[in-house]
């Protein structure tokens, strides 16, 4: 395991020697670009472990992607390796179609802290939830992005984190009551405290969520990646390109259902991903929204 390796895989090329926040922003982007938010193992046979070793060459090597677990572990190691004052933290998510948090902590984040202010670096969400800069850890303060307005609010120790949207344009009318599609303006992402974790804290979890028949990744099939305007995503058989503000407040989301002998093709030309044994895509209605 060595930082060249992980920065030739994510095309990072500026000088890391400076712990400060445009360089911590412009290493979590280049990650977010490079690597895949996916839980594609689980439905082509493998087994995600959370061994960082593991992790690094599933995500260097490999060129594959993961979920927050492996995703902000790694970002976290990488952090910790240039100097940065790093700790994880866990979340519980919003399911919004219980309009509740889940009652078991599943999301793994990274806090930071330079100069003496905290911020949350959050690689492993995926879709249009995921943050492209590092947010401060402050209450009740609009944080605008490329994909949308995020704000954290703080009430009796726990922190939220939501996201305000942009309307949405889409051409493919067939697609406009697609159920992942996000229709409310202000989501609920989720819910944390700033109490330290481990990895440790996450085994039971790791398990659960892959083998789980309740588990949203156990539902669908997903992988996601963020690109310099948008994001890109396959869940199941339907892949989405979004374009953030393609005009004036106004995302541009396009849909296609892709036959079976284009997934291969589509994981390779879009996501970089060649995948070892063959992927058995899944999407039952529900569960998640882009």
């Amino acid at each position: 395991m060595n930082l060249e390796e992980y920065f030739a895989r994510t095309g990072y090329k500026g000088s890391p020697e400076t712990q400060d926040l445009q360089t911590l922003t412009d290493i979590f982007q280049h990650h977010i670009r490079a690597v895949p938010f996916e839980n594609l193992s689980i439905h082509c046979g493998e087994k995600i472990t959370l061994e960082l070793e593991h992790v690094y060459n599933k995500i260097v090597r490999r060129k594959r992607g993961g979920w927050c677990m492996e995703n902000n572990q790694l970002l976290g190691w990488v952090l910790k390796c240039l100097g940065y004052e790093t700790s994880f933290l866990g979340a519980y998510v919003f399911n919004p179609h219980q309009n509740a948090y889940a009652s078991i902590m599943t999301h793994l984040l990274v806090k930071v802290v330079i100069d003496g202010k905290a911020y949350i670096v959050d690689g492993g969400f995926g879709v249009s939830y995921q943050m492209w800069q590092p947010m401060e850890l402050v209450s009740g303060k609009d944080q605008p992005q490329a994909p949308g307005v995020f704000r954290f609010t703080e009430k009796n120790a726990t922190w939220y984190l939501e996201k305000m949207r942009r309307k949405q344009y889409i051409p493919n009318q067939n697609f406009s009551n697609s159920d992942l599609l996000e229709k409310k303006e202000c989501r609920k992402v989720y819910m944390f405290s700033l109490e330290a974790r481990t990895v440790e804290d996450f085994r039971f979890q790791c398990s659960y969520l892959q083998t789980s028949p309740d588990s949203l990744f156990t539902k669908k099939s997903i992988c996601t990646l963020q690109t310099t305007d948008g994001f890109r995503a396959l869940i199941g058989w339907t892949f989405t390109e979004t374009t953030y503000n393609y005009k004036e407040n106004m995302d541009l989301v396009e849909f296609v259902t892709l036959e079976e002998e284009e997934i291969e093709k589509t994981l390779k030309e879009k996501f970089n991903i060649t995948l070892d044994r063959k992927l058995v895509p899944i999407n039952i209605k529900g569960f998640y929204t882009i």
